[in-house]
């Protein structure tokens, strides 16, 4: 059974594969009609279920799509769905780093809690769709560290570790991820709804 992952980005494309295994996963690079998917929700829920849903409508076919982005408790919980486009432009990770860091340098350490949260969903041509979350509790630490990741990942200090989510191997991240957590329960729904 074929399913198409709402992105052009092939990492999340391999990623997704190696969690949906016996799947025949593609990208949108394999529809090109589908354009950009403006995210207009205001949870994480709407913006990926918005997305599978323009997905499996343009392609005919079961589609998977995700939100995610950083919650910070002493902000309330934003960025949250406007972690990729926080400092005002979307997509310009060191901006949004800076502009997160500077809303926060006067927070003590101790209260600097926050967690990654992503919702994965998956739609059908004929409109059913679900949709569960993932999330990676931590706390943020005010100076950068580690090259493995993007985004916010080089200030979360996921519980348990001393290391952030950029230091660590890829294998590492993946088991703990957010993203590889909501994939991972979104996994068996897709088996059971795809056999049916």
């Amino acid at each position: 059974m074929k399913i198409v992952l709402a992105t052009r980005n092939p990492g999340k494309i391999a990623e997704l594969r190696r969690i949906l295994d016996g799947f025949d996963i593609v990208g949108l690079e394999e529809f090109p009609a589908i354009g950009e998917i403006a995210e207009t929700g205001v949870t994480f829920e709407e913006n990926a279920l918005l997305k599978a849903h323009a997905v499996a409508q343009g392609s005919g076919l079961p589609a998977v799509a995700d939100d995610s982005g950083l919650c910070v408790d002493v902000l309330g919980g934003m960025p949250g769905v406007f972690s990729a486009r926080w400092a005002g432009r979307h997509g310009d990770d060191q901006a949004n780093l800076d502009l997160l860091l500077a809303q926060v340098s006067d927070v003590p350490e101790d209260r600097l809690t926050a967690h990654f949260t992503c919702v994965a969903a998956l739609a059908l041509p004929s409109g059913k769709s679900v949709a569960v979350e993932g999330l990676l509790p931590g706390r943020l630490v005010t100076t950068p560290r580690g090259t493995n990741g993007f985004g916010y990942d080089p200030i979360l200090v996921p519980d348990g570790d001393e290391r952030t989510t950029a230091e660590l191997a890829p294998e590492e991240k993946d088991a703990i991820s957010h993203r590889g957590r909501a994939f991972r329960a979104l996994a068996p729904i897709v088996r059971e709804l795809l056999s049916s």
